[in-house]
């Protein structure tokens, strides 16, 4: 379905920052362009097009986070502090990060 060897860059699914005329900027540029099945990469195609390239940042753990189980540290609100995005969790274990942050 994609006519180049490689994907533009893009930012993982799950959850992005932007600032406002930015996004303005990508829904007029999502119109011009054919619609990709895949989320993400569309998004890079559309990033593409305006010249923008999309940074990555500590915070977005869109692959999940290493937890070791017999730490103290699991439990404690900074462990999660610096987190923006977070993937993988089970319903529960979000619960529990949210009442600890």
């Amino acid at each position: 379905l994609y006519n180049k060897s490689n994907y533009p860059p893009y930012a993982g699914g799950g959850g992005f920052i932007m600032d406002g005329p930015l996004a303005k900027r990508l829904h007029k540029t999502s119109e011009t362009l054919e619609l990709y099945p895949i989320d993400d990469v569309f998004l890079g195609m559309c990033l593409e097009v305006l010249q923008v390239s999309p940074i990555g940042h500590e915070g977005f753990k869109t692959f999940g986070i290493v937890k070791n189980k017999n730490s103290k540290m699991n439990k404690e609100p900074c462990f999660f502090r610096s987190m923006l995005v977070v993937h993988k969790l089970l319903p529960p274990e979000l619960l529990q990060m949210w009442d600890l942050v």
